[in-house]
């Protein structure tokens, strides 16, 4: 496929890497906001032909997103959405109190004025996604302000794991993200506060205040995607 320039007078096509780009950030969507449920299988032709690109560019991306956690691969098997099983969430559950608490307090400690700036300003979305009732735009500026966290640790043997972390913490929570009853709407108000209080802690350097603040947010959220992943009976454990 040529990514010569066109003719004058002809607008130019997207360049074979734009347009891989734009398949990156679409699957990725997808498989966050839970349109492509975990298990599904991924059609590469629907996809080269959605895209306009060639099988090899489309495949090349299907290894990196499968190294970033988003898809499965396997030996003569079509490319799927990572799964989200029994064990899966057992090791979601034991980890994310470890790496939340973590990134949080290295941010307390070592954050500047700038990433402060703008995890606020992705908190800013966050709360307006949450007041329009939108709820992929929740799922995805809460992921942002915890990855936002993660990069403010300045850490770089946690980041790939809270990355991975974030994949299955976002398809949990688009159920957390859309309350069905009163308490749960409570529970997403109380949710927003403790973003507030977070950048408050970190931002006055209070590493202890930011790790129980974080401690309590992961408390009510997971009370909620639990309730909802976790069959009657089946004992999950919430702490390590």
């Amino acid at each position: 496929m040529s990514d010569a320039a066109p003719p004058a007078g002809q607008a130019s096509a997207p360049r074979t890497s734009d347009r891989k780009v734009a398949l990156a950030q679409v699957l990725r969507q997808r498989i966050l906001t839970m349109e492509l449920a975990p298990g599904a299988v991924l059609d590469e032709q629907a996809l080269s032909e959605e895209f306009g690109l060639s099988r090899p560019p489309v495949r090349e991306l299907m290894r990196q997103m499968a190294a970033e956690g988003y898809i499965e691969l396997e030996a003569n098997r079509a490319a799927r959405v990572a799964s989200m099983n029994y064990q899966s969430l057992r090791n979601f559950f034991l980890a994310a109190p470890l790496l939340y608490t973590a990134t949080t307090k290295l941010a307390a400690l070592d954050a500047t004025p700038a990433e402060i700036g703008n995890l606020k300003a992705i908190q800013a979305q966050f709360r307006n996604a949450v007041n329009r009732g939108d709820v992929d735009s929740r799922v995805y500026y809460n992921d942002q302000f915890h990855l936002a966290i993660g990069k403010m640790a300045h850490n770089p043997y946690l980041l790939p794991s809270l990355n991975r972390l974030l994949i299955d913490h976002a398809r949990l929570a688009k159920t957390f993200y859309q309350p069905n009853n009163r308490h749960m709407q409570d529970d997403l108000a109380a949710a927003v506060q403790q973003h507030d209080e977070i950048i408050e802690a970190i931002e006055r350097r209070d590493a202890d205040a930011a790790v129980e603040i974080v401690r309590a947010h992961l408390d009510l959220s997971r009370r909620n995607m639990a309730m909802y992943v976790t069959p009657e009976g089946l004992d999950i454990p919430l702490e390590v």
